[in-house]
């Protein structure tokens, strides 16, 4: 896995430009899910893994502790 901080997730979907279409909460929900489905796989190591379900999950509570464009925009600093 290639993404390893909050930061760079927040670079990752803001670098898709997908406009107003998808909010960051989304984002960061669907790839929570991705990354589960990616626990149940025999051949991939589980840690890195673990560790991007942890920083999104962090993301999303600071997304709903202070709202979405305020972690954009300390993130993009």
């Amino acid at each position: 896995m290639g993404i390893s901080s909050i930061s760079e997730y927040v670079d990752f979907f803001v670098n898709l430009n997908m406009g107003e279409n998808v909010s960051l909460i989304s984002f960061v929900n669907n790839e929570k899910l991705v990354l589960k489905q990616k626990l149940e796989y025999k051949n991939l190591p589980k840690e890195p893994i673990k560790k991007g379900i942890e920083i999104l999950e962090q993301l999303a509570k600071e997304i709903s502790e202070i709202g979405e464009k305020k972690v954009i925009e300390k993130y993009q600093e």
